[in-house]
């Protein structure tokens, strides 16, 4: 919100931000907070979307989340006046699902971890004993957009005293993953697909891609993040390989690549068809990457002139900021019930004569 209003270009920006928690932060801190309902499916969350659009009049709608109910739908919002900003359908449903994503990947010669796919007690015991032919531990987390919820390091050895000291660490021995699969199925609950690989241990690299529909690459930073620490790579390898999948999945706008090493050699963890969470930490490369995605969707030039200023080392620290009470927000038009994730669904408007633009 803050690289939106702190445009290069002067434009004044009004931000409306809806959230399934009425105290949730960001409400806080847009200029026109709403309510999102639960508990629908995506056609209903679509029309939703539509609906506070065109009651709203809002210009650009960036969505972070519920991404398979929007895509797609470009041309309904551009009918109310409001300019989407989303990769394709096609390349959001694939990319939501680490499988389709690991499969596609590899099949255009993107060099991605070993992996298996289970969903019950007997696949897991097969996925570890498998993998741990290699030798390297295990972990285990659901295929699906679940961000680090479901992760868990594969650890069957016994607690020490230094672990149990140390801080704590999302870890889980194959058994106990195993018995809560057995309860589950017992008791008739949906399973999701999950992922059994290699943990990759060490620095992330984090690339955050601008491109342009088609999936042109405009500009990839990466930054290593390891710990409280966050380093601007000036480094062109990463940059490259996001190239490779933005240009594969024909990805649009703001768009996020995850990277880690095995053998030393970088591999795929994900690729992300929205803006990243960490997405704030580019204004210290000197680019306003938001809003360079804004320009791109409604005009067709980022306005970048110049390239990033890459190499800072940059610490993460918590930071304490006033916001208003919490207070109950409105909730929206009566609409049919909606089922949504815990997300905040970004859309803009802009006072008379002013560029419109929107924010995630």
């Amino acid at each position: 919100m803050r690289l939106l209003r702190q445009n290069p270009d002067g434009v004044e920006v009004v931000i409306h931000a809806s959230n399934v928690d009425p105290g949730a932060a960001a409400l806080s801190v847009c200029d026109v907070p709403a309510t999102e309902p639960r508990h629908v499916g995506n056609a209903e969350y679509a029309e939703f979307a539509l609906d506070f659009c065109r009651r709203n009049h809002i210009d650009v709608l960036i969505p972070p989340r519920r991404l398979t109910a929007l895509a797609g739908r470009a041309a309904d919002f551009a009918a109310i006046g409001t300019s989407l900003m989303c990769s394709p359908l096609a390349a959001v449903r694939t990319l939501t699902d680490k499988v389709a994503t690991y499969e596609s990947a590899s099949a255009a010669g993107i060099p991605v971890p070993p992996w298996r796919a289970v969903n019950d007690a007997e696949g897991l015991y097969r996925a570890v004993a498998e993998l741990s032919r290699t030798d390297e531990h295990l972990c285990i987390k659901p295929s699906g957009e679940y961000s680090a919820f479901g992760f868990r390091v594969l650890d069957d050895r016994p607690l020490t005293l230094a672990t149990l000291l140390a801080a704590p660490q999302p870890i889980a021995s194959v058994d106990a993953v195993a018995g809560a699969l057995r309860r589950a199925a017992e008791q008739g609950d949906r399973i999701p697909e999950l992922l059994v690989m290699p943990f990759l241990d060490g620095p992330e690299i984090s690339i955050d891609c601008l491109s342009a529909p088609g999936g042109e690459l405009l500009v990839g930073i990466p930054r290593s993040k390891q710990g409280r620490f966050r380093l601007l790579l000036d480094d062109p390898a990463p940059v490259a390989i996001a190239e490779r999948l933005v240009r594969h999945f024909e990805l649009a706008y703001l768009t996020n690549t995850q990277l880690r090493h095995r053998h030393g050699e970088p591999v795929l963890l994900e690729v992300n068809p929205r803006p990243s969470a960490g997405l704030f930490q580019t204004a210290f490369a000197d680019v306003n990457l938001p809003w360079a995605a804004v320009r791109v969707l409604l005009q067709g030039d980022s306005g970048l002139r110049q390239p990033p200023r890459l190499g800072a080392c940059l610490a993460v620290a918590e930071a304490v900021m006033e916001v208003a009470p919490r207070a109950v927000v409105p909730d929206p038009v009566p609409a049919p019930v909606i089922r949504t994730a815990e997300s905040i669904l970004a859309p803009v408007t802009h006072t008379p004569g002013a560029l419109p633009v929107g924010v995630p």
